[in-house]
């Protein structure tokens, strides 16, 4: 019989963070081939980029580290499933999806960390 481990992450480092308008975060989603979904959890959207997977990245991948190369973020108090940008350069009403996150736990200590420690603007 087969064993199973759960190893979760112990860490998450974040080389960068960017607090921007709910709005920018939905345009900065939109690509030729459609939008690209955000995430929520507890009152942060966000999107977040990873390092590429470097030798020296997977190693601390695999003792627990998670490298975000950046995260874009806004606040929304309360999650929704859709939220819709509608601009005239679009040409239509574009829909991006949001991921609740809030189940996650890494996602949840980076909502708690990040509104303890950013100052509000």
């Amino acid at each position: 019989m087969a064993r199973i481990t759960y190893s979760p992450a112990e860490e998450l480092v974040i080389h960068e963070i960017v607090e921007m308008s709910k709005d920018d975060l939905l345009r900065e989603r939109v690509t030729p081939q459609g939008t690209i979904p955000l995430y929520w959890v507890n009152g942060i959207l966000f999107s977040f980029s990873s390092l590429p997977m470097t030798d020296d990245v997977t190693k601390d991948y695999l003792r627990g580290k998670i490298h975000w190369l950046e995260v874009h973020y806004a606040r929304m108090d309360k999650y929704v499933p859709v939220l819709s940008l509608d601009e005239e350069e679009f040409k239509q009403k574009l829909n991006v999806r949001i991921i609740d996150t809030s189940f996650s736990g890494i996602h949840q200590e980076f909502g708690k960390w990040l509104k303890s420690n950013i100052k509000n603007k």
